[in-house]
Parts: C-alpha cells; sequence; structure tokens
C-alpha cells in the first residue's frame, strides 16, 4: 500500500480553537489578559519625590534647607561614629586572633617605673654619677642619680617578689642633646648593668619598656596600652614607682584621670635628693595644680611642655595596641572621662 501526500509543500497547520480562552458552556472565546505593571515604580516614585520637595522649596526655601543641613549633618555623624566602631572593632579582631602570638598572657599586674632622665656615659660603671646623665638645670644636684638608681632597684624588686607581674620601664626620648635615647631605654640598660641587683633570674626575662611618654600622665597610660599589648589583656593590679614627692600625682590625679580602681592601685615612693626636695616639692606644687585644672594634660601649659619633651617628633603607636580604649587616648576635657573602661569595677 503507497501513502500518497496531497498538494505540494508541507501541510498547513489546523487550529481547532482560536486562541484564547475557549468556554465550552457558551462556544466563545475569552480574550486573554495582558498582565498587569508592577505596581513599584521606583523611577515615577523618585520624580513624584522631586516635584513636592520642588514645590514646598518653592513655598519656604529656608525651612527645606534647613532640613535638608540637618539630615545632611545626621547621616555624616552616624557614618563617623560607626566607621570609629568599625576601625576598633576590626582592629580588636585583628589582635585577638593573634592572642597566642602574646609573649606575656600568663602576667596580669603591672609594675611601671617612671623615668626622669636619659643615661648618656659609654661606661655602665658610673651610673650613680650625676655627669652620666643628661641633667636639666633644676636637676643637677648632689645625689640627684642616686636617686634615678633608687627607682630602677625598687622597681625590680617589687616585680621579683610577684611572679605574675610585667615590669616596664616607661619614658621617651625626652631631650635632643641627649640624642635619640630613650628614658627608658637607659633605665633597662642600668639594671643591665648592675646585674638586676641580684635578681635577674625572677626579673630580667619579664622586664621591657615603653618608649614613648613624654610626662607622667604618659607613664601611666601608655604603660597600661604596653601592657595590652604584651599580655592580651589590662592589668588587674598597678604599682607605680617613682619619688614620693609625687604619690598625690600619680596616686589621685593620674589614677582617677583613668578611672582604674584605688583598691587595686599601688605606690611606692623613693625620696628626692636632700638637696633638691625644697625646690622638687615646690615645682611639685605648681605640676599638681596644673593637671588638677587639666588632668589629661592636653591643653595649656602641660601640652606645650608634652610637645616641648619630643624634640625628634617620634609618632606615638598608641592606641593601636589597645583599641578598647581608644576614646580614653582621644579624651580631653577637665571632667572625668564619661566612657566605659575594661577595668571599671
Amino acid at each position: 500500500m503507497n501513502i500518497h501526500s496531497y498538494g505540494s509543500g508541507s501541510p498547513k497547520s489546523f487550529h481547532a480553537y482560536p486562541r484564547g480562552d475557549f468556554d465550552l458552556e457558551s462556544g466563545s472565546t475569552k480574550k486573554a489578559r495582558k498582565p498587569k505593571s508592577s505596581p513599584f515604580q521606583p523611577i515615577k516614585m523618585l520624580k513624584s519625590l522631586g516635584t513636592r520637595i520642588h514645590y514646598y522649596y518653592k513655598l519656604h526655601p529656608l525651612v527645606v534647607f534647613f532640613i535638608s543641613l540637618s539630615f545632611g549633618l545626621t547621616v555624616l555623624i552616624i557614618l563617623s561614629v560607626y566607621e570609629s566602631r568599625f576601625r576598633a572593632m576590626s582592629n580588636y579582631q585583628k589582635l585577638s586572633m593573634g592572642y597566642n602570638d602574646y609573649p606575656f598572657t600568663k602576667l596580669q599586674n603591672l609594675v611601671m617605673v617612671a623615668g626622669h632622665s636619659v643615661f648618656t656615659s659609654s661606661s655602665c660603671g658610673k651610673v650613680d654619677k650625676e655627669d652620666s646623665w643628661f641633667l636639666e638645670s633644676y636637676q643637677k644636684h648632689p645625689g640627684q642619680a642616686a636617686t634615678f638608681l633608687a627607682h630602677i632597684k625598687e622597681g625590680v624588686e617589687i616585680a621579683a617578689k610577684d611572679d605574675g607581674a610585667v615590669l616596664l620601664f616607661s619614658g621617651g626620648e625626652t631631650r635632643k642633646d641627649a640624642g635619640p635615647r630613650s628614658e627608658a631605654q637607659s633605665y633597662w640598660a642600668v639594671a643591665e648593668s648592675e646585674g638586676w641587683f641580684g635578681k635577674q633570674e625572677a626579673v630580667r626575662w619579664k622586664a621591657l619598656t615603653e618608649e614613648h611618654a613624654r610626662d607622667s600622665f604618659e607613664n601611666l597610660l601608655f604603660s597600661v596600652c604596653r601592657f595590652r599589648e604584651l599580655t592580651g589583656s589590662y592589668p588587674h593590679n598597678i604599682t607605680v614607682v617613682s619619688y614620693d614627692f609625687k604619690e598625690e600625682r600619680f596616686a589621685y590625679l593620674h589614677r582617677s584621670a583613668i578611672g582604674f580602681p584605688e583598691s587595686r592601685f599601688f605606690y611606692s615612693g623613693t625620696p628626692a635628693s636632700s638637696t633638691s626636695k625644697e625646690a622638687a616639692m615646690k615645682g611639685e606644687a605648681l605640676v599638681r595644680a596644673q593637671f588638677h585644672d587639666d588632668p589629661y594634660g592636653c591643653s595649656s601649659s602641660l601640652r606645650r611642655k608634652k610637645l616641648g619633651r619630643d624634640p625628634f617628633h617620634r609618632t606615638i603607636p598608641y592606641p593601636n595596641g589597645c583599641p578598647e580604649i581608644e576614646g580614653l587616648f582621644k579624651y580631653c576635657g577637665a571632667a572625668p572621662y564619661p566612657g566605659s573602661l575594661p577595668w571599671a569595677s
């Protein structure tokens, strides 16, 4: 049986029903509905909003201007706050990721010796001689060098008795004519030359330096940050070693400025030389009054003095190593710092 094709070309298509929805009951075809456009049209909404703003601007130009200005300032403030928090948290996360890299994680107390001069002699056998140190005019008294040695020894002995203490010598490159030598390194070198006063095995491995402080407040604040860099945490107890006549300055004014608990703050003072005590007491009364009015040393004469003690324009690395107290480093005011602090009880 042969199959034949009828006609030429391809067969025509056949549509049983016209296009559309065919209704069997009525025998009619419903036209297909066109899809509705989306109700959300951002371009039209923006044009409408722009038209309204333009309309109100014509009616009340000053009101619209001030509203726009206020909105812009608010956005800038919010962005600035979040940027600051993000940077602090970013730094904190970087530090936290390397927690196991901190060399002294098991130590929890800080013993800080405040520096007062730079050792300039090439011979460590003359550590108790005035001509081995760079002295300011008010420091040139017989027996002055011996007081520096007393501070170093006192710090070593306190740290030797505390298995959980870091010993920090604090003080920057404060004297131009002494060259780029820091007070902290001077004190460490003297301790080394003296064999750590018989406590080398107990102390040397945990005795380090803080080499940027330019005044007594920075001795304390910078050493706290340096402790954080070394241990990954903040000190539980703080002991400061300096002259006995500076106890009120450190134990009250500076301690209060950083909000450190009084019950965990200790002071060990040694006497000034007999020939300089009277002048030292008068000078201390003046400086104490200045810190009373300017507790963070960020204005007036205290600021000028601090800038003068930075002859080599060293860049201060803090608070990079202690991001949790960044606000404290930036704060300047007569009232106590209002922010939260990690050691607040």
